[in-house]
This record gives C-alpha cells, structure tokens and sequence, in this order.
C-alpha cells in the first residue's frame, strides 16, 4: 500500500511558477512510475506528465511540454512537477498517482495507475 500527499498548490498570475510536491510513504516507492494528473471544474481527470521509476525517462501531455518538468528523489519518497510561464487554462486540481505494478514502463493513462493523492488546487488568475 502506498499513500501520497501533495503540496505546493496555489494562487499565481499568469506567467508565474509554482513547483507542486508528492510524498509517498511505503519503502518501495522507488520502484514505481508517477504520474501528474489535473481535474478542472467539470471536467474530466487528465494526464500531466508522468516519470519511470529510475527517473531516467519522462512523457508530458502536449499542452505542458515545455513548461511543466517531472522529476524525482527517490532517496526522499517525492515526485515533483516544476510548473513555469503558467496559463488560466491550467486551474485544476493536481492528483499525483503511482503504478503499483512495479519497475513498469510510464502511462498517461488513469487506469494504470493504483494510488492516488488527495489532490492539491492550482489557480492561475489572468
């Protein structure tokens, strides 16, 4: 069993930065896969980016890229998601998720992924 609680959410103009943080508890949490989801208002849960268990490999929804940076510290249980030049468009509430299976590849998919976060609220003002 995992548990996962982030942090870092906010309020922020537009073109600001905010890094957003997940915890894991559990020893191993190394070995899975995260991933970075958003729900805005109404809307349906969306993939972010999500990160391998090594680190050593990344994958970002199109209207992130080049913006938003997965990473992670294994050594510390945390995954974060480096978030600049933000936009209204991303309000959302941001949930952290892991792939429970272990040592497997990375997904944009919810259905891969077996633990989620609470969620932590991100609102971008114009």
């Amino acid at each position: 069993q995992v548990q996962l609680v982030e942090s870092g959410g906010g309020l922020v103009q537009a073109g600001g930065s905010l890094r957003l943080s997940c915890a894991a508890s559990g020893r191993t949490f190394s070995i899975y896969a995260m991933g970075w989801f958003r729900q805005a208002p109404g809307k349906e849960r969306v993939f972010v980016a999500a990160i391998r268990w090594s680190g050593d490999s990344t994958y970002y929804a199109d209207s992130v890229k080049g913006r938003f940076t997965i990473s992670r510290d294994n050594a510390k249980n945390t995954v974060y998601l480096q978030m600049n030049s933000l936009e209204p468009e991303d309000t959302a509430v941001y949930y952290c998720a892991a792939d429970g299976r272990g040592y497997g590849g990375i997904s944009s998919y919810t259905s891969r992924y077996d633990y989620w976060g609470q969620g932590t609220q991100v609102t971008v003002s114009s």
